[in-house]
């Protein structure tokens, strides 16, 4: 199984001495950051349900929080964080679906289609091992 969040992330770098400047123009940066998803029904699996709502950072501050933290840098500096996907292979996909149809009071929803959509939105990209580049 292998799966991974995936965000954007843009942050000013500021120098880490005062006699450095840095062009206000080149100080901007944006990187794509995975982060490996958890495997259902364990420690962290409800990091989606916890963050996101219809495929978007639901708290723009705590996205803003944990991308500073993912990559060490002062959280002040992190301008935006947007969710992009959830890279996943169907094994892991498939595991997915099935823990949250043991726990769809938890998600208040429905089925297993209307969790999905209440979270991730349409965010969802199923991939094979082809695809997959880490």
């Amino acid at each position: 199984m292998d799966a991974a969040y995936v965000f954007r992330v843009r942050f000013r770098l500021e120098p880490a001495r005062p006699f450095v400047s840095l062009e206000p123009t080149s100080a901007e940066t944006t990187v794509t950051l995975s982060r490996e998803a958890p495997e259902p029904g364990t420690e962290g699996w409800l990091f989606f349900r916890n963050t996101l709502w219809r495929g978007e950072v639901a708290d723009r501050k705590y996205g803003r929080r944990l991308a500073a933290e993912w990559l060490d840098i002062p959280e002040r500096t992190v301008e935006s964080v947007d969710f992009r996907e959830l890279r996943t292979d169907t094994e892991y996909f498939d595991a997915l679906k099935t823990a949250i149809a043991a726990e769809l009071e938890t998600f208040k929803a429905d089925d297993v289609s209307d969790a999905l959509s209440k979270y991730l939105g349409s965010s969802v990209r199923v991939t094979d091992s082809s695809e997959r580049s880490h």
